[in-house]
């Protein structure tokens, strides 16, 4: 029991750090401030942003694991550690949120503007794409999906509550000069074929 409970539980806080670090600044956390200010009502923001996560990032785990079924292991293993230095990079380039995805907020109600909101500025975002990676990396998709999510809801959940002063508080280069060396280390590792937190 104590063999598997280990690789789940470092599946889930990798996951769960990884993309919080990556949320740390990004578009979809100053959604959550620009909801948050606009609709002065948390709990369906909070349950907009889980429901759009949940589906965005349960399709991007499907498509992790599926990428790990059409490739060899070797090239799967320089496809990964290629996307983590890139996601390293990406990191340190600061986003910026545009106007077009915030005008849907004004069509519907506040969870529906959330929701879709959040799912559709998650296509192709950094986060969405570090979900793929590490369901690629790990066996499995539902600790993954189950981690990442939770990392997305550390990130933007206080940043609904407490809205600007949090980022105001934070070193948001900081963060992301972290976020960016967790991506470097698991891009370096799995080039080098290392079996991470096994």
């Amino acid at each position: 029991m104590l063999m598997h409970t280990k690789p789940m539980i470092s599946t889930i806080f990798l996951s769960t750090g990884v993309v919080a670090l990556a949320e740390m600044g990004d578009k979809t956390q100053l959604l959550a401030f620009l909801l948050a200010a606009r609709f002065k009502k948390p709990v369906p923001i909070i349950l907009g942003i889980f429901a759009a996560t949940i589906v965005n990032h349960g399709f991007a785990g499907a498509l992790g694991a599926w990428i790990t079924t059409v490739l060899s292991k070797t090239t799967l293993s320089w496809i990964l550690g290629i996307s983590f230095i890139a996601m390293a990079i990406w990191t340190l380039i600061p986003d910026e949120i545009e106007d077009e995805e915030s005008s849907i907020a004004s069509r519907y109600g506040v969870f529906g503007a959330t929701a879709i909101t959040f799912f559709l500025a998650e296509m192709g975002d950094k986060t969405q794409i570090a979900t793929v990676a590490l369901a690629a990396h790990y066996s499995s998709v539902l600790l993954v999906v189950m981690g990442t999510t939770l990392g997305m809801l550390i990130a933007d959940v206080p940043a609904v509550f407490i809205g600007n002063k949090f980022a105001e508080k934070v070193s948001m280069k900081l963060v992301h000069g972290i976020a960016a060396a967790v991506f470097a280390i698991l891009g370096i590792l799995t080039l080098l074929n290392v079996t991470i937190l096994a």
